[in-house]
């Protein structure tokens, strides 16, 4: 009986790493962002790399989000970019808080929704 509980759990752990690495990889990747304060608010540019297949499976959205996970500002991407990777795409007039010395960017893709990793962002004043 604790063979067969083992090889169960061993199984079950096998599956779980096997999907939990399948949709991690599948996953927006944010490579980079540069940020402008441009005017009261912040000019954001994201350069996001995804396995884009096509309208079944694209990055399609980035956020930028202050340090409780408020959204400051999203950005959607109305397409794939299947030939074009990694691509960069900016957002202007993101109002952040006085005071903000660092926000968060995080990507999300038309299959696995928002990536729970978050990349922290300097905004220098």
């Amino acid at each position: 009986m604790t063979r067969l509980i083992l090889r169960s759990t061993i199984f079950s752990l096998a599956c779980a790493t096997f999907i939990g690495t399948a949709a991690f990889a599948d996953a927006p990747e944010v490579l980079a962002v540069e940020t402008q304060k441009s005017g009261m608010g912040w000019r954001f540019d994201v350069t996001i790399k995804h396995n884009d297949t096509g309208w079944d499976h694209y990055a399609d959205a980035w956020e930028v989000l202050d340090q409780d996970g408020n959204r400051l500002g999203l950005r959607k991407l109305a397409h794939p970019h299947v030939e074009e990777q990694p691509f960069t795409r900016s957002l202007s007039s993101v109002m952040v808080p006085d005071g903000t010395r660092v926000v968060y960017v995080r990507a999300s893709c038309s299959k696995g929704g928002w990536k729970s990793n978050t990349v922290a962002v300097e905004l220098k004043h």
